[in-house]
């Protein structure tokens, strides 16, 4: 073959090889192309678009509210009383369990299983009574202070609570403890404080009282009585229930008497100068023979406990401890209708009476002897309690 059909033909060879290359550079480069658009541009576009669709649905949210800064005020009032709540009722759990760690053991209404596993009651009914009061007890378990079954039924079925009221002796486990104990065991009925009893105590009494109670059950109501008075229990509930929706009621007659700075006279008032001129009178509050508080009152006193001062009178130191708080006063008369005939024509004109007692002695005179004659004129009968709504 001669040289040049050799350089023709390797010429040509060239050419093709040129051509190849190109050719596959050419497929080369789309293929990075496609496999570049596959692996980074798909996945952005779809983070985009999911960021588009997310910020469109916020717009549409604070487009769709008119005022957001209306809103943001009410939601800081709600977790405001949110937190007011939660922070009392923190309280009043710390309350009761400082009183337990540095009480003595716990008495037998007081268990465990009591503070866990607490129901909703209506009302506590706590009377206040004393060592030498054994038969104005009797008097009342014979009247209107159900016993037996018919108390239970009366806590499970009506969520009505109702103990004697009292603490200890001067000397703890002499005779007149051990009295208590004794009658305890009998008639099972008795909430005992850690309160050294006195009638100067009074006012001592009635904060332990309040404390011990809502530590114990928790009720929308708790109410004081003494035990020389005659109460209407289904009227005394009704009453009460009425009001449950206020978070603040102090319930009962309300007055206002003179404040006594004469030595010596009954009801003296040690510190009758905080009152001002003497001739002043006391703020109003309720008369001490019966009247009832809301749980929130009655909690407030547990967690200030330490703190509320008290008067020579338990009724003045109870009402002294609300003045400057939101509390509703309410006066009822029918808490401290006269003995008969004043609640029997009541009753009659069909206005039963809750509490009745004569004024001349602060509760019924020679109660223990009288007080089942006014049950039977005033006492609105057993069959009102199971049959009322409340």
């Amino acid at each position: 073959m001669s040289l040049r059909s050799r350089g023709a033909e390797s010429s040509s060879k060239n050419v093709v090889s040129r051509r190849l290359t190109i050719f596959l550079c050419v497929g080369c480069f789309c293929a990075g192309m496609l496999f570049t658009d596959r692996m980074w541009v798909l996945p952005e576009a779809k983070d985009t678009s999911w960021s588009t669709g997310e910020s469109s649905q916020k717009l549409k949210l604070v487009s769709d509210d008119s005022d957001p800064k209306a809103d943001v005020k009410g939601d800081s009032r709600t977790l405001d009383k949110t937190i007011s709540d939660l922070e009392m009722k923190l309280a009043a759990a710390r309350s009761t369990q400082d009183s337990l760690l540095s009480g003595p053991p716990l008495n037998q209404d007081l268990k465990i299983s009591d503070l866990t596993k607490k129901r909703k009651y209506l009302m506590v009914v706590g009377i206040n009574t004393a060592f030498s009061s054994r038969k104005r007890r009797d008097s009342l378990r014979a009247t209107w202070m159900l016993q037996g079954d018919k108390r239970k039924r009366l806590e499970e079925e009506k969520g009505i609570i109702i103990r004697f009221v009292i603490g200890h002796s001067a000397t703890s486990g002499g005779i007149l403890d051990r009295a208590i104990e004794a009658e305890d065991k009998k008639h099972g009925d008795f909430l005992r404080l850690e309160h050294v009893e006195g009638y100067l105590e009074l006012s001592a009494k009635t904060k332990t009282y309040f404390t011990t109670a809502v530590a114990l059950w928790d009720a929308d109501f708790y109410v004081k009585v003494d035990d020389d008075v005659h109460v209407n229990i289904a009227t005394l509930g009704s009453t009460l229930a009425r009001h449950r929706s206020k978070p603040r009621v102090y319930i009962g007659c309300m007055k206002s008497g003179p404040v006594l700075a004469r030595k010596g006279v009954r009801y003296y008032e040690p510190e009758y100068w905080k009152f001002g001129e003497q001739g002043n009178r006391y703020f109003r509050h309720a008369t001490g023979q019966l009247y009832a508080i809301s749980k929130e009152l009655a909690t407030y006193i547990s967690i200030n406990q330490h703190l509320l001062h008290r008067f020579a009178n338990e009724d003045v130191s109870l009402g002294s401890w609300f003045i400057g708080l939101d509390v509703e006063h309410i006066d009822d008369r029918r808490l401290c209708c006269g003995t008969p005939p004043d609640c029997e024509w009541k009753a009659q004109a069909g206005n039963i009476c809750v509490a009745s007692f004569d004024w001349s002695c602060s509760g019924i005179c020679n109660s223990a002897d009288r007080i089942k004659e006014v049950h039977r004129r005033c006492g609105e009968g057993e069959n009102a309690l199971w049959h009322s709504d409340s």
